[in-house]
């Protein structure tokens, strides 16, 4: 039994983060301007066709405003929110952040790690944005500070990635993933439910795929069309490549999902969150993140089941 168990069916996040630092710890997000190889013509222009960083990118992370008052505004906000958890991990979230030479990494970084309370980093990138010079580098900061790559995936599926313009294949998303904790070094991913072409089938056999990996942490969320994306057009244009979930058939998918996945990675949201005003998705469940969870865990209760229970271990 895994210590988790004890409390949840799943590998929560704030429970691993209160086992491993004995506190709450909050992230806290920041723009740092940073670009994406496939939207500046390194790999590719236009982006992700689901991408469009104002969908989820809090309204105090301007890029035109430094990192250390970037993270000021968010603890402030935080404080208020938590009652001050205490400690906080630096959020690089917006777009691929290492795209770009060290030395302005470096730089960027240790602004951040300067701010008193900021105990580590979360750095949202892509497996073609880590060489191995910026993995040691990584792999030094992790010696003293809490670091986390995380590594997108979206799909374990070279065509769906073709498709929604990623610009990388699978091979090289675990090839960095390897990498990066071969040096020590805490890696996530992200994976989309509903992508274009995808079935039901293919969807729950990445459970197996991501197990086999080095990964600490996941996250999980819904496809979601945002409003001015290329795949709203993609989805006007083939919708019968799409498939969006109720939310009762989401829930139940996810239940399967995770009783295939290794109980040891951490698990840090099932469900995404964008503006209303934004999200031109035609099935919408029109509930907070919190109630979605509140009802996966009712099925899981219901249905006696916990992540990794069908598990084949790596």
């Amino acid at each position: 039994m895994y210590p988790w168990q004890h409390e949840r069916r799943f590998n929560a996040y704030p429970q691993y983060f209160k086992q491993t630092f004995g506190q709450r710890v909050q992230k806290v997000s920041i723009d740092a301007g940073f670009d994406c190889p496939n939207r500046d013509g390194t790999v590719a222009y236009g982006g992700c066709t689901f991408c469009d960083n104002e969908a989820f990118n809090p309204s105090y992370c301007r890029p035109e405003v430094s990192v250390r008052e970037q993270i000021g505004v968010g603890m402030r906000f935080h404080r208020k929110r938590y009652h001050d958890p205490g400690r906080y991990l630096a959020y690089f979230q917006a777009y691929s952040n290492t795209h770009a030479p060290l030395a302005q990494l470096k730089r960027i970084y240790e602004e951040a790690l300067a701010v008193p309370g900021v105990i580590g980093l979360v750095i949202g990138t892509r497996p073609d944005c880590l060489d191995l010079e910026k993995l040691d580098y990584f792999r030094q900061l992790a010696e003293t500070k809490y670091v986390v790559l995380e590594i997108g995936i979206e799909s374990c599926y070279d065509a769906t990635l073709k498709r929604i313009n990623r610009g990388h294949s699978y091979a090289q998303a675990v090839d960095a993933i390897h990498l990066a904790a071969a040096r020590g070094i805490h890696v996530g991913t992200h994976l989309i439910f509903g992508l274009p072409g995808e079935s039901q089938d293919m969807l729950l056999a990445q459970a197996q795929m991501l197990s086999r990996l080095p990964l600490n942490t996941i996250k999980f969320h819904q496809l979601q069309l945002i409003r001015g994306t290329a795949m709203v057009t993609d989805y006007e244009r083939h919708p019968e490549d799409f498939h969006f979930y109720q939310l009762q058939a989401y829930l139940e998918l996810m239940c399967r999902f995770i009783e295939r996945l290794d109980p040891r990675i951490v698990i840090e949201r099932f469900f995404a969150e964008a503006p209303p005003e934004l999200d031109v998705t035609p099935i919408r469940w029109n509930l907070r993140n919190d109630q979605l969870l509140q009802q996966f865990e009712r099925l899981l209760e219901r249905e006696n089941t916990w992540q990794g229970r069908l598990c084949a271990f790596r």
